[in-house]
C-alpha cells in the first residue's frame, strides 16, 4: 500500500482499516474492528497468532514468532484500538546487500507531545491551571496588587533601579535627524488618515495585535483548528448525546475492553488509555477557551472595575423601586378600589340581567312545540319551519349545554322530517285532486275562450305548501306534479274511450272481445273523430289546469328568489304567502273567500311585501332559480308532449287496420284539422312546437298519400288499358270543372249546384278554345284537381304530392306513347290499326293535359317550403317532355303522308291525260287526312302540318323528276308535270284552313 493512503488514515484508528483503503471499510464500533484484523490481517501458525497490520504485512510492535490468543487480543487492543495512529513513514529507498527491508516506528506529525509515547512523561500540558487563567480568574472581584510581593517579598516590587552606566543619556538631539527624515512621510500619512474614511468606534478601540495584523489572526486561526481538528468530531456535534448508543459507543469503546476482560493488565491499561485521552481533549478545549478570554482580557477587566459601580446603581434602583411599589398601593386603596367595587356591581347586574333574558328565552323556547301545532294546523310550514330553524341557531348559540333542553334539538330534527313528510303528502292530495277534478270546464278550454282562464284548487294551499318546500329546498314537487298529470291524462283518455264505446249505437260491445282498442276500432269515421275531438278537449282542459299550476308556482318561485312578480290574477294569493314568510306567524281571522276584503287589503298586502327590500327571506339563490325555471319549463313541455303521445297511441291504435288509409281526403283532412287545432292549443300553452303528433300525422299522411296515389294511379291505368282512343262525350261536371278553373285561376274543384241537366258536348272548352278529348284525359284532369285539392287541405304532404303528380302525369305520357305511337292498343283493345285520327286525338288530349301543368307548378309553388323549391323542376322536366311527346306525334303524321307520296309518285309516268292518277289519288289521300285531323286539332296546328306534308311532297317529287329526267325546258313533258301540279295546287287550295300555304313550285327544277 502507498505512504499517501496511509496518511488518510483517520486519528480514531478502529473507525478504518489503514490497509483496505480500497475498500473503503467503515466499522461501527471496536469489537467489528477487531473482528475485521482477526479475520483479515492475522495468520494462525501452530497454535500461535501473528498480527498483520502494518506495512509488508508486518506488524511493527508485536513480534513475527507470534503469541498466545489472550496476548494477541490484549494486542490488538492496547496498539490497534484505544490508541491514536499516526502515518506510518514511507520505507526507506536504502537496503542492504541481502535485500531486507526495514520499516519505522510512527512519529508524532506535530511538535506537540504524544499521549501514546509519553504517556508516562510530564510535560506542561499535565497542568491543570495555567498562567493565563490565574490571571484572568473571574472570581477576583478585582485583580490582586500583592500578585509578585506575596511571594517573592516586599523588596521585590518597591526597590529601585539604578540607571546603568554603561548605557548612554538618550536625548532628542539624538532623534532629530531621524525627525528630519521621517516627517516629510509623516505629513503624507496624516493627509492620508484624513481622506480615509472614518471607521467604526469598535475598530478604532480595538489595539489587539489579531487586529492589527490579519495575517497573524490568520496563522493563529489556522494553528486552533489544527489544534481543534484533534477532537472527535462527534464531541463537537449539537447532537451530541452519551444515551444514544452510537455516540456511547464512539466515546467509551468498551467492546474492546469486555474482549479482553480475561486479562488483569489489559482494561487498566485501556482504560487508562482512555481516560488521558479525554484529559487531552479537555486541555485543548481549555487553552483554546483561555485563548479567546486573553483576547478579550480588556472586555473582563473592564467589566470588573465597574461592577462596585453597579452595585451601587442596583441599590439606588431598589429604593426607588420600593418608594414607588408604596405610592402604588396607597393609589390603589385611594382610587382604585372605590371605582372596581362599582364595577364588580355593574357587572353583576349585568349577569342577572343577562340571566334573566335567558330565562325568559327559556321560556319561549319551551312553548316552541305547542306553536309549531298551532302553525301545521293552519298551513304555516313557512312558519313552522323558520321556528325550527330559530330555536335551533338559539339552542345552538345562546342556549347550549342547558341540561333540560338537551334532546329538544333532536326532537326539532325529526319534528322537521315529519313536516317534510306532511308537505310530501299534502302536495300529493292536492296534485290529484285538482286534476281529477270533473271536467265540467271544457268548454272554457278551447281557444276562443280564453277571457275565462282556468284557476287552481285552493291556490292559498297550494302556495302555503310550495312555499315550504322552497324553504326546504325540495324542488321535486315539480316531478310529483307531472307524474300526477300524466296518470290523469292517460285516465281521462281511457274514460273517453269507454264512454264512446258504450254509447255507440251501432256496434254490440257485449259481444265484443279483446282489448279497448280493439272495440274502438269498430267505430266508423264520424264516431271515431268525435272520439278524438272529446280526448282533446278533455286533454286541453288538463293541460289548462296544469298551466294555471305553472303560473303559480313560477310566481311563487319569482317571490321565493326576491324578483318581480308580474300582476296576474295570482299575484294576491302569492302575496299572502309571501307575507306569512315575512311574518313567520299565521294569519289569524283571514277569510280568503272574502273578494271584498281582499280588495281592501290588497294595497296593504302590496306595500307589506317589498321584493327588493334588504330584510326580505331569500329562500331560493340564484343558480337555484335559474334552474327551478328551467324544471318548471320544462314541466310544461313535457306534459304537453305527454298529452301527445295519448293522442298518438289513440290515432295508431285506430290506424292499425289501414282504417286512416282507407278514408277520403275530406275526412283525412277532417282528422289533420282536429289535429292541428290541438296541435296549435298546446303550442299556445307551453310556447313550444311538439312534433310527436304532428309527426305521427306526418306518418299517417304518408300512407294516405301512398294509398291515395297507388289507387289513382292504378285507376288512370286501368282506364289506358281500355281507352280506345277515339273521341269522347264531355258530361257538363266537367266542362264545370273546367270552367272554375279558368274562372278561379286554381286547380280545385267545382262547387255543386242543383241545376238543369244538360246534354253533354262533343268538345271540351277551355277558354275559348276547343279540345276534342278521350274519356281518360277527363279522368287524369279530375284526379289532377284532386291532387291540388289534397295539398291545399294537407300543406304538409306538399313535396310528397308534387313527385306523385308528376309520376301520375308520367305515368300517362309515357302509356300514350307506348299505347299510340307504339301501338300497343292494337293487343290491349284490338285496333286494326293505328289511324291518323287516333294520332291527333293523343296529341290533342296531350296538349290538354300540358296546358294545365304550369297551373299545377304554380299552385304547388306557393305551398312548398322554400327549401324544396328546386323540385319545381319537375314540372318542367314532364312539361317539356309532353311538347316532345306532340311533336313526335305531328312528325308521325308527316312521316304517314310521307309515305303515301312515296308508294304513289313511284307509280307516276308522265304522260296524258292530265291530271294523272297519281296526282288524283295524290289529292284525294291528302283530302282524307285534312278531313280526319282538321275537326281533331287547331286550325294553326292544321296548317303546320300541312306546311310540313307540302314540303315533303315537294321532296318526293323532285327526286321523281330526277329519275324521270323531266327538266324545266318547256317542252311536252315539262307542261304535263305542270299540269299535275296545278291540279294539286288547286285541291290543296279548297282544303279549309290551308290557301295561305306556300305553293311555289320553283324549288322543283333547281
Amino acid at each position: 500500500m502507498a505512504t499517501d493512503e496511509l496518511r488518510r488514515v483517520a486519528t480514531v484508528a478502529w473507525k478504518r482499516c489503514a490497509l483496505c483503503v480500497k475498500n473503503d471499510l467503515t466499522f461501527k464500533s471496536p469489537r467489528e474492528f477487531c473482528r475485521h484484523l482477526r479475520e483479515y490481517h492475522c495468520s494462525k501458525e501452530g497454535g500461535s497468532f501473528v498480527c498483520r497490520y502494518g506495512m509488508n504485512n508486518v506488524c511493527p510492535s508485536l513480534p513475527v514468532e507470534g503469541v498466545s490468543d489472550k496476548d494477541y487480543e490484549d494486542h490488538v487492543a492496547r496498539d490497534h484500538v484505544c490508541i491514536e495512529i499516526a502515518p506510518f513513514k514511507p520505507l526507506s529507498q536504502n537496503s542492504d546487500s541481502s535485500g531486507s527491508s526495514r520499516s519505522s516506528t510512527p512519529v508524532p506529525t506535530h511538535s506537540e507531545p504524544s499521549v501514546v509515547q509519553d504517556q508516562y512523561k510530564w510535560t506542561v500540558y499535565h497542568s491543570k491551571v495555567n498562567l493565563p487563567a490565574a490571571l484572568n480568574d473571574p472570581r477576583l472581584v478585582k485583580r490582586e496588587s500583592d500578585f509578585f510581593t506575596k511571594t517573592w517579598g516586599e523588596a521585590f516590587d518597591k526597590s529601585d533601579i539604578h540607571p546603568s552606566p554603561h548605557l548612554p543619556e538618550i536625548t532628542r538631539d539624538h532623534f532629530m535627524r531621524y525627525i528630519r527624515k521621517i516627517s516629510r512621510r509623516h505629513k503624507t500619512h496624516v493627509k492620508n488618515n484624513e481622506t480615509l474614511p472614518v471607521a467604526s468606534a469598535d475598530a478604532g478601540k480595538s489595539c489587539l495585535p489579531v487586529d492589527l495584523f490579519p495575517a497573524l489572526a490568520a496563522r493563529q486561526t489556522d494553528k486552533s483548528r489544527v489544534e481543534l481538528d484533534q477532537i472527535p468530531k462527534t464531541f463537537l456535534s449539537p447532537s451530541f448525546s452519551l444515551e444514544n448508543p452510537d455516540t456511547f459507543n464512539d466515546v467509551f469503546p468498551w467492546a474492546q475492553i469486555e474482549a479482553t476482560r480475561h486479562g488483569d493488565e489489559g482494561p487498566k491499561q485501556s482504560s487508562k488509555l482512555l481516560q488521558e485521552k479525554m484529559s487531552h481533549y479537555l486541555d485543548i478545549v481549555e487553552v483554546q477557551i483561555a485563548k479567546q478570554i486573553s483576547y478579550r482580557s480588556e472586555a473582563f477587566f473592564h467589566a470588573m472595575t465597574s461592577h462596585d459601580e453597579l452595585q451601587e446603581y442596583m441599590t439606588k434602583t431598589c429604593a426607588a423601586i420600593k418608594h414607588l411599589r408604596d405610592r402604588i398601593h396607597h393609589l390603589d386603596s385611594v382610587l382604585v378600589r372605590g371605582p372596581l367595587t362599582i364595577m364588580k356591581l355593574t357587572k353583576t347586574r349585568s349577569n342577572y340581567a343577562k340571566l334573566y333574558n335567558k330565562l325568559k328565552l327559556m321560556a319561549t323556547i319551551h312553548q316552541t312545540q305547542p306553536t309549531i301545532q298551532m302553525l301545521l294546523s293552519t298551513n304555516e310550514f313557512v312558519g313552522a319551519l323558520d321556528l325550527i330553524t330559530t330555536t335551533q341557531e338559539v339552542l345552538s348559540q345562546e342556549l347550549a349545554g342547558i341540561h333540560s333542553f338537551r334532546h329538544l334539538g333532536s326532537q326539532l330534527a325529526e319534528l322537521e322530517k315529519v313536516i317534510d313528510k306532511m308537505m310530501q303528502a299534502d302536495f300529493v292530495k292536492y296534485a290529484t285532486a285538482d286534476l281529477n277534478r270533473p271536467l265540467e270546464d271544457r268548454q272554457n278550454s278551447s281557444v276562443g275562450h280564453k277571457h275565462h282562464p282556468i284557476r287552481p284548487l285552493n291556490e292559498e294551499k297550494l302556495v302555503a305548501i310550495v312555499f315550504g318546500m322552497l324553504r326546504q329546498h325540495k324542488y321535486n314537487f315539480i316531478d310529483v306534479y307531472r307524474e300526477e298529470a300524466c296518470t290523469a291524462m292517460k285516465a281521462a283518455v281511457k274514460q273517453t274511450v269507454v264512454e264512446a264505446v258504450s254509447t255507440a249505437d251501432d256496434i254490440n260491445v257485449e259481444g265484443a272481445v279483446g282489448s279497448l282498442a280493439d272495440q274502438m276500432r269498430l267505430l266508423n269515421f264520424p264516431q271515431w273523430m268525435e272520439l278524438l275531438n272529446e280526448i282533446f278537449e278533455n286533454l286541453t282542459v288538463i293541460l289548462r289546469r296544469v298551466k294555471a299550476f305553472h303560473d303559480v308556482i313560477s310566481e311563487v318561485i319569482n317571490v321565493a328568489a326576491g324578483r318581480d312578480v308580474h300582476h296576474t290574477q295570482h299575484r294576491k294569493v302569492v302575496e299572502n304567502g309571501a307575507q306569512h314568510i315575512q311574518d313567520g306567524r299565521p294569519q289569524e281571522g283571514e277569510d280568503t273567500n272574502d273578494e271584498e276584503e281582499q280588495e281592501e287589503s290588497s294595497t296593504v298586502l302590496s306595500r307589506s311585501i317589498s321584493l327588493h327590500d334588504e330584510d326580505a327571506d331569500i329562500m331560493v339563490a340564484e343558480p337555484e332559480y335559474v334552474k327551478a325555471m328551467n324544471n318548471l319549463k320544462d314541466f310544461l313541455c313535457q306534459t304537453c308532449e305527454h298529452a301527445h303521445d295519448r293522442c298518438v297511441k289513440v290515432i295508431v291504435a285506430r290506424a292499425k287496420d289501414g282504417f286512416l288509409e282507407k278514408i277520403g281526403s275530406n275526412d283525412f283532412v277532417t282528422l289533420a284539422s282536429a289535429i292541428e287545432r290541438f296541435a296549435s292549443e298546446c303550442e299556445h300553452i307551453c310556447g313550444r312546437k311538439s312534433m310527436s303528433l304532428r309527426g305521427s300525422l306526418q306518418s299517417q299522411a304518408n300512407r294516405f298519400v301512398n294509398r291515395f296515389h297507388e289507387e289513382r294511379k292504378q285507376k288512370l291505368s286501368n282506364i289506358l288499358d281500355i281507352e280506345r282512343w277515339k273521341q269522347a262525350d264531355v258530361p257538363e261536371e266537367f266542362q264545370d270543372l273546367v270552367d272554375h278553373i279558368s274562372a278561379t285561376g286554381k286547380l280545385s274543384p267545382a262547387k255543386k249546384v242543383d241545376t238543369e241537366k244538360r246534354s253533354a258536348s262533343s268538345t271540351l272548352r277551355v277558354g275559348g278554345e276547343e279540345y276534342t278529348v278521350v274519356g281518360t284525359v277527363l279522368i287524369l284532369l279530375k284526379i289532377i284537381v284532386e291532387y291540388c285539392q289534397c295539398v291545399e287541405d294537407i300543406p304538409t304532404i306538399t313535396p310528397d304530392m308534387l313527385t306523385r303528380l308528376v309520376d301520375i302525369l308520367k305515368t300517362f305520357n309515357s302509356r300514350t306513347c307506348q299505347l299510340v305511337l307504339g301501338a300497343g292498343a292494337l293487343q290491349l283493345v284490338g285496333l286494326k290499326t293505328i289511324t291518323t285520327k287516333n294520332l291527333a286525338l293523343a296529341s290533342r288530349c296531350l296538349q290538354l293535359i300540358a296546358f294545365y301543368i304550369p297551373m299545377a307548378k304554380a299552385h304547388f309553388e306557393i305551398r312548398l317550403p322554400a327549401k324544396q323549391l328546386n323540385m319545381l323542376k319537375y314540372f318542367d322536366q314532364v312539361l317539356k317532355d309532353y311538347k316532345d311527346h306532340i311533336s313526335e306525334i305531328s312528325n308521325k303524321l308527316v312521316a304517314i303522308m310521307g309515305g303515301m307520296f312515296e308508294l304513289q309518285l313511284s307509280k307516276w309516268e308522265v304522260k296524258a291525260p292530265m291530271p294523272s292518277a297519281c296526282f288524283r289519288g295524290v289529292c284525294k289521300q291528302i283530302g282524307k287526312f285534312h278531313e280526319a285531323i282538321n275537326e281533331l286539332l287547331p286550325e294553326q296546328q292544321v296548317q303546320d302540318l300541312f306546311m310540313s306534308i307540302n314540303l315533303a311532297f315537294k321532296q318526293h317529287l323532285k327526286q321523281q323528276l330526277a329519275k324521270l329526267g323531266v327538266s324545266n325546258d318547256n317542252g311536252p313533258k315539262h307542261g304535263l308535270v305542270m299540269a299535275d301540279l296545278a291540279f294539286y295546287t288547286g285541291a290543296m287550295k279548297s282544303l279549309a284552313g290551308l290557301g295561305s300555304l306556300d305553293y311555289n313550285m320553283e324549288s322543283l327544277w333547281t
